[in-house]
């Protein structure tokens, strides 16, 4: 996946989410809208650290490609 596909990822996944907000704003979010929220936002914090890994190997000189997504567990307990 390259930057541009994963920019437009985390843009799919934005739109998903500001959808299902909107959608809980006229009442409760069903069980399985919250599920999928959290998911997304599990999705958004790997997406986003995978741009930034992309972008620190190569300000480092090295191949963006050799990076991977993180799973949950790690992105998870970044502090903000």
């Amino acid at each position: 996946m390259n930057d541009t596909q994963i920019r437009t990822h985390i843009e799919d996944l934005i739109a998903e989410e500001h959808r299902l907000l909107e959608h809980g704003e006229n009442g409760v979010l069903s069980a399985a809208d919250d599920q999928r929220l959290h998911a997304i936002e599990v999705q958004l914090d790997q997406y986003w650290d995978l741009l930034r890994q992309r972008r620190a190997r190569r300000d480092a000189r090295q191949n963006p490609e050799d990076t991977s997504l993180r799973p949950p567990e790690i992105v998870e307990r970044y502090e903000q």
